[in-house]
């Protein structure tokens, strides 16, 4: 489990129709300030204030078809070259991160593949890393680091010139 220090936040909260509503500021709109919500809202204010992540990468609710259903992931985090790279689910606080979670996020995998599958329940995360040779989940201890380093950028990486 990974454990997480949300930063500050200045969300800016409504009242319309008698509900409550968060201004997204990736969406750019007030959207229903739900439990789940306000579990998103403050991880992707995480990802970009205390991570680094860049805003301008991250994806909120993306759409996504498995098979005849249409899905959607919370968050998706892209690389600068525009590829897909991690994929986020949230779940309200007090919802168990079990099996039916992973599940969840696996089959959204299947539809988009990433390196990275992130579940957390705001008070709980966890960090998946696809081992490529395994073919195997492994559990990581921290989220990565943003940017992801292109292999070609590995500092192992052979230094090809092209052609």
């Amino acid at each position: 489990m990974i454990a997480i220090q949300f930063p500050p936040h200045d969300f800016k909260i409504t009242a319309s129709n008698g509900q409550e509503m968060i201004f997204d500021p990736f969406r750019k709109k007030y959207v229903t300030l739900t439990p789940e919500e306000w579990v998103r809202q403050n991880f992707l204010n995480y990802l970009v204030k205390s991570r680094q992540y860049p805003g301008a990468l991250l994806s909120i609710e993306k759409e996504m078809n498995l098979g005849e259903l249409k899905k959607r992931c919370d968050i998706v985090v892209y690389t600068r070259e525009a590829a897909p790279w991690m994929i986020v689910e949230c779940k309200e606080m007090g919802v168990p991160l079990g099996q039916p979670v992973l599940e969840q996020i696996v089959r959204y995998h299947m539809a988009l593949p990433v390196p990275y599958l992130v579940i957390t329940n705001g008070t709980n995360t966890w960090c998946c890393k696809l081992n490529t040779e395994a073919g195997s989940w492994e559990f990581e201890s921290d989220l990565p680091d943003y940017p992801p380093v292109a292999p070609s950028e590995s500092p192992d990486a052979p230094n090809i010139p092209e052609a």
